[in-house]
């Protein structure tokens, strides 16, 4: 199994019943991918396998023979996705985040369903409690958008400093 292009994992060195979670997290280090349920139906956990999302809390580490994209990895893919995310307040928590990006972007590859009905259900397996999905809507029909502009983020070219 090959992690963001960049980490070789040999599954027959792995202790049987390793989760794809578990090595992503304890063994590689990559801590993006969030474990919220651990039964497979939050979607916090959401990785690509040979471009397809999984939820890696429940697929066990032996059984995982191609590509492995988390959202590390997709960091420069995402940034418009990201960007939309800031803009639209797609995220409060941030904990169901990680997920949400793997999935948008998955979608964004192929491209997003035409109906926000279609969309929502294609999200449907990643769990926002916080939001109410209009904003995480909204941002991927911006990041499909996305001319390749750079990112338009409130602030983000100001420095912060805290004063007494």
């Amino acid at each position: 199994m090959l992690i963001n292009g960049e980490f070789q994992i040999d599954q027959k060195q792995l202790p049987p019943g390793t989760r794809l979670i578990d090595v992503l997290r304890e063994q590689v280090g990559i801590t993006g991918t969030k474990e919220g349920c651990g039964r497979g139906e939050c979607g916090a956990c959401t990785v690509l396998v040979d471009g397809r999302p999984v939820l890696s809390c429940i697929v066990l580490a032996a059984r995982v023979s191609g590509a492995v994209e988390t959202v590390e990895g997709l960091a420069e893919e995402s940034t418009a996705l990201r960007a939309a995310f800031a803009r639209r307040a797609a995220f409060q928590c941030g904990f169901c985040t990680p997920g949400q990006i793997v999935r948008g972007t998955a979608l964004l590859r192929r491209g997003l369903p035409e109906s926000e009905a279609e969309l929502r259900t294609a999200m449907s397996g990643n769990i926002c409690r916080c939001t109410g999905y209009e904003g995480i809507v909204d941002a991927l029909r911006d990041a499909e958008a996305d001319d390749g502009a750079a990112p338009d983020v409130p602030f983000a070219d100001q420095t912060w400093s805290r004063t007494s």
